[in-house]
C-alpha cells in the first residue's frame, strides 16, 4: 500500500474505484482494511480512499498525546495529497468523531457526511454504555485520568467482542484481541483511545453545514443509540436512521442495510 507523508507522519492509504471521491474513516484500532467489504461494494460507485489513521497498523505512530482534530488534519492532509478538493466523508466509531472534527473545521472539504455509530461527547445522555464501563472495570462516573489507566488487553477485548452480535464474529475478534496486544504495538492505539475520551463536538455540531446522514444501530452495546439522536438534533437538517437489532458493528453485520442507506442518501439531489 502507497503512504502520504502528512503533517510530518507517513499514512498509509488506499484507492479503489471511480467518480466521485468517497472518504471511509475507520474507528478506534481498526486499520483500512476493515473497511473491505464497504470497499468491494462502493468502489462500484466512487473513488473509495481508505487509510490506517495515526497509531495503527502501517501509518506511523508518533508520540501523543492525539485528538481527533489532529486526526481530521491527517484526513484532508492525505485528501490534498491525492489531489481531492471536495469528498463524501464517511466515518464510523472513533472514525464518525474524526468526521465531526472534519466537517466543522473544513466545512469547503466535504460533499456529504455519514456519521455511523457514533458520539459528539460523553455524559449523562450521550457517549459509552455502562455496560462498557463495567467490562473495562470502571463505572459511570470515572473521570477521563481514571480511564486512562485502563489495561490495554482488558481495553481491546471489551471493545472488539462489544461491537458485534453475532457469536462467531466475537470469537474471531477476541482472539484478534489478543493477537494485537501480543504482537503488535499498542502505543499508538493507547493514544487513539485517549483522543476519544477528550472528543467533544457538541456545540459545534450546528456548524456542519454539509448534508449529514446519522445511522446507528439500536442494539449497540458500546456507543449508546442515543447518541446519534443527539447528533442528529444539533446538526442542520441531519437525517437520522436507526437500524433494527444493529450491533456496533452492524455495518460489518447488517452490511447489506447499512450499503443501501448510506448508498441511497449519496445519490439524493442535493
Amino acid at each position: 500500500m502507497p503512504k502520504a507523508n502528512v503533517n510530518g507522519i507517513n499514512i498509509s492509504y488506499g484507492v479503489a474505484g471511480r467518480g466521485e471521491p468517497l472518504v471511509l474513516i475507520m474507528g478506534f484500532a481498526g486499520p483500512k482494511i476493515g473497511w473491505i467489504i464497504q470497499n468491494c461494494f462502493f468502489k462500484k460507485h466512487y473513488q473509495v480512499i481508505t487509510l490506517d489513521n495515526r497509531g495503527v497498523w502501517r501509518t506511523d505512530k508518533p508520540d501523543g498525546p492525539y485528538s481527533t482534530k489532529m486526526m481530521a488534519d491527517d484526513t484532508v492532509g492525505l485528501m490534498d495529497h491525492l489531489g481531492i478538493k471536495k469528498a463524501h466523508i464517511l466515518g464510523v466509531s472513533m472514525g464518525g468523531m474524526i468526521a465531526q472534527e472534519l466537517a466543522v473545521n473544513y466545512p469547503e472539504r466535504v460533499q456529504k457526511l455519514i456519521l455511523g455509530c457514533t458520539y459528539a461527547n460523553r455524559d449523562e445522555t450521550g457517549g459509552l454504555t455502562s455496560e462498557y464501563y463495567k467490562g473495562i472495570g470502571f463505572d459511570d462516573n470515572s473521570s477521563n485520568e481514571e480511564l486512562k489507566k485502563v489495561a490495554m488487553g482488558r481495553l481491546l477485548t471489551t471493545v472488539f467482542s462489544m461491537s458485534f452480535s453475532n457469536r462467531l464474529y466475537r470469537t474471531f475478534v477476541t482472539v484478534l484481541a489478543k493477537f494485537y496486544v501480543i504482537l503488535l504495538p499498542t502505543k499508538g492505539v493507547r493514544e487513539q483511545y485517549e483522543a476519544t475520551l477528550e472528543h467533544n463536538a457538541l456545540d459545534r455540531l450546528h456548524e456542519i453545514k454539509a448534508p449529514t446522514l446519522v445511522i446507528t444501530g439500536t442494539q449497540d452495546k458500546l456507543i449508546r443509540p442515543g447518541s446519534s439522536e443527539i447528533i442528529a438534533d444539533r446538526i442542520p437538517n441531519a437525517k437520522l436512521i436507526k437500524v433494527k437489532d444493529g450491533s456496533h458493528s452492524f455495518f460489518i453485520e447488517m452490511k447489506g442495510r447499512f450499503h443501501r442507506e448510506v448508498l441511497a442518501f449519496l445519490k439524493e439531489e442535493k
